[in-house]
């Protein structure tokens, strides 16, 4: 598809519209006072989400900063930014990521529906099938015994070696999803070319019940092939013979060659394709680990809830589109309102590692300052997210989201059914009764008058007023099962695919990550080298020089 349609979204008249909506009310617009005004706001903006097993998600928008007005024309905005024909356009294969000349296909890995989809012209629905099928045998394999290690034990943990979407979407996707584990297999995970990651997670391991699961597409990621040589040393100070690797390392990747040459058998590949963007490929064979642990019917599971979350971004009409409504809203507050951050709370100890994951779903994609049609952008793009599971959040940045001088969207998640209903639910309801005081707190605030009726001395008022009118969406489903958080995954995917449309920038490639990486490899020649360096600048120079010092 050609790009050179595509304005700047600053030139788009909704845009113009929204600025003059906020300079004549939005920024002055009391959220409270909409409610008592409108005995039907609530109902007006809240969504829900009905998955394929029939099970809800609730997403309330309506503690937003938004009237009807707003909303009509944050609703307008997207349609002339053309986010449609962008979706129409990802979901047809077309190489929308640009700069990379790729499809941008992740949807495909989780069409249980089986309809038709192609690339170039080919159908990849086999190919999807034929992996799965692989992940399927395999798995069954693993989890009942029958694949044992080179001395006959079965597995009883899973290391799995990755970085970045091959670590971060497997990692938090079995921590979320630890009440459907088979508890007698643990599942590991070494990203960090720090050395004590690697040591610590296998110091307390047995090689001969240990499977090793090396995720890398070109299989040549400089931290991950460095971990699994070291893994592989250490596999081989037991095992002695190279022969046994077979029986203990698998590849997530598509080189067959590097593969073979590590010494992993071919036929224990697991692959995907060049449009499965790292941080999209938790559904594809990249989810291996989560297969693994959680089984292989409920990781099909996980992928229904995102295909249900797919179904409802393409059919359902913008005003009623929940990722769109959420991509909005996001883009109302980062460019009218100048929050620069993001906050995603989940009131949920299994979630907490879905902060981390999605601050690379969003900043790696719409970390961008250059349009789809090569112009440097006139606007800020990119949210700074960040969370933490609450309550714990509460008693630490929270303070700041409440009080502070920065406006901080903000969603919160809870499942109204807990997974360890212990005390006879008095954990879930306290959970719950936070969660809800939240998102009321940060709305209605605590004015001067209330603080004075409570008592507090004069000197003390100011620092009791909460001003309230801080936005917060409050995401409500039924339970955490695998379908709910494949649909939660894939609402956010398609929140930050409509914040990178509207903004006209590629969400889709990262050559921010690259620079580093480049200059990484020529610096690591020079600490091989005793003597001094002099070829950087005087600060990086001083660095290395007495980091050489101090390591020997």
């Amino acid at each position: 598809m050609s790009f050179s349609s595509f304005s700047q979204a600053s030139d788009l008249p909704a845009w113009s519209k929204l600025q003059a909506l906020y300079d004549s009310k939005g920024k002055s617009l009391s959220v409270k006072e909409q409610f008592k005004q409108d005995a039907d706001r609530f109902s007006k903006f809240t969504r829900t989400l009905k998955n394929y097993d029939d099970s809800e998600i609730l997403f309330d928008f309506s503690k937003n900063i938004i009237d009807d007005e707003i909303f009509s024309a944050l609703i307008q905005l997207a349609k002339e930014a053309n986010i449609e024909a962008l979706r129409d356009a990802m979901f047809a294969g077309e190489k929308i990521n640009s700069t990379e000349e790729r499809a941008v296909f992740h949807v495909a890995l989780r069409n249980q529906s089986n309809k038709p989809m192609s690339v170039d012209g080919v159908d990849v629905v086999s190919e999807v099938n034929s992996v799965l099928a692989h992940m399927k045998e395999f798995t069954e394999e693993v989890r009942s015994g029958k694949w044992t290690g080179y001395t006959g034990k079965a597995i009883t943990d899973i290391v799995n070696i990755g970085i970045g979407g091959s670590d971060l979407g497997p990692v938090m996707v079995t921590e979320a999803l630890k009440s459907y584990s088979k508890r007698d297999l643990f599942v590991h995970f070494v990203s960090n070319i720090d050395g004590t990651h690697t040591a610590e997670t296998l110091r307390n391991l047995n090689p001969e019940t240990t499977l090793f699961l090396i995720a890398s597409k070109t299989f040549t990621t400089a931290e991950t092939t460095t971990n699994a040589k070291s893994a592989k040393s250490w596999f081989l100070e037991t095992a002695k013979d190279e022969a046994h690797i077979a029986k203990h390392f698998v590849a997530l990747s598509t080189n067959a060659e590097k593969v073979s040459e590590f010494g992993i058998d071919t036929k224990n590949m697991f692959g995907f394709e060049n449009w499965v963007g790292g941080r999209y490929s938790v559904w594809s064979s990249i989810g291996l680990s989560v297969a693994l642990y959680i089984g292989y019917d409920n990781f099909v599971d996980f992928l229904k809830g995102a295909e249900a979350v797919d179904k409802h971004f393409v059919e359902t009409p913008l005003e009623q589109n929940i990722p769109v409504i959420g991509g909005l809203l996001s883009i109302w507050y980062n460019n009218f309102f100048g929050a620069q951050t993001h906050l995603v709370a989940p009131f949920d100890q299994y979630l907490h590692r879905f902060p981390a994951y999605l601050q690379q779903l969003s900043m790696e994609s719409n970390g961008k300052s250059v349009t789809r049609s090569n112009e440097f952008v006139k606007y800020s793009t990119g949210s700074i997210l960040f969370g933490e599971p609450a309550t714990n959040s509460q008693h630490s940045f929270f303070q700041l989201v409440h009080q502070g001088t920065k406006l901080i969207p903000t969603d919160f998640i809870l499942a109204a059914k807990s997974h360890n209903p212990i005390e006879k639910n008095l954990h879930q309801k306290m959970l719950a009764s936070n969660f809800f005081a939240q998102a009321e707190a940060l709305m209605v605030g605590k004015p001067k008058d209330v603080v004075e009726a409570e008592g507090a001395a004069p000197s003390l008022v100011p620092h009791k007023i909460f001003l309230g009118n801080r936005p917060t969406t409050s995401i409500l489903a039924q339970e955490i099962t695998p379908a709910a958080l494949g649909s939660l995954i894939a609402y956010y995917e398609h929140v930050t695919f409509t914040e990178g449309a509207i903004w006209n920038i590629n969400s889709f490639d990262q050559w921010g990550v690259e620079l580093g990486k480049v200059l990484a490899k020529a610096i690591g020649a020079e600490l091989n080298d005793k003597d001094d360096v002099s070829s950087h600048d005087a600060s990086t120079n001083g660095l290395i020089n007495q980091f050489k010092k101090w390591s020997l």
